[in-house]
């Protein structure tokens, strides 16, 4: 694969194992209803790893916006590329996004409530206080960079498993920092989905709440930039 498709892919698969279990736990009917944050967080993780596990060779396997973003600020990627893989993440996440509404669309259309619904799609904060969720995601995300950096000089490789301790993170992460915000830590994570959810036909649609969308963007790629900093500074 070339690093477009690799990225579109990889990315695609993320939001659908990852946005699947979301649906598999939240909406109505569904043989995992009321599973609950720790089904979540687990999904969340393997998707990442099969997902980075697809792409690694052929991109890097970013799939995130911020980490893209993060690397070429620090001189690791160029900045030439960046508007590809960028709009290979947002297809990516879009695509995925469409797998999850055709798989469980009866259970969308059993479900009344349009803030579950949209929950499957994008994040929402318990609290809202955009402050507080941007330093969320802001450090959320700078503790992610950060350790995915200080990973990357790991000089051991485990094959199969090379994929596994970014999954691990992602894993902490959600069940250390999930709670306030759903931990987007990628703003093609969460605007494209966003976007599906926006043009969408469902029922009991509500707001796809646009006042909130630039949390989750802004967030990750100014604490990945800090995480590529703080690490240049150390290294």
């Amino acid at each position: 694969m070339n690093a477009f498709i690799a990225e579109l892919l990889g990315t695609a698969t993320i939001i659908a194992f990852g946005n699947g279990v979301v649906a598999n736990v939240v909406l109505n009917k569904t043989k995992g209803n009321n599973g609950g944050l720790i089904a979540i967080t687990f999904g969340w993780s393997m998707a990442v790893f099969i997902g980075v596990y697809m792409a690694a060779a052929s991109s890097g396997a970013h799939l995130n916006s911020a980490v893209t973003i993060g690397l070429a600020s620090l001189g690791k990627f160029e900045w030439s590329l960046v508007p590809q893989y960028l709009l290979a993440q947002l297809l990516g996440a879009m695509l995925g996004q469409f797998l999850v509404f055709v798989i469980y669309k009866d259970h969308f259309y059993a479900t009344a409530d349009g803030a579950t619904q949209r929950a499957c799609f994008c994040t929402d904060p318990a609290i809202r206080n955009p402050t507080q969720n941007f330093l969320t995601e802001f450090l959320a995300t700078f503790i992610f960079m950060l350790a995915v950096l200080f990973l990357s000089k790991g000089e051991h490789a485990l094959g199969s498993f090379d994929a596994l301790p970014v999954a691990l993170v992602v894993l902490g992460i959600g069940l250390s920092f999930g709670g306030p915000t759903g931990y987007a830590i990628n703003p093609a994570r969460d605007l494209g989905p966003r976007i599906m959810y926006a043009i969408l036909p469902m029922k009991n649609k509500v707001s796809a709440d646009w006042e909130y969308a630039w949390v989750p963007i802004v967030g990750p790629i100014l604490g990945a930039y800090l995480a590529g900093a703080v690490y240049t500074t150390l290294f």
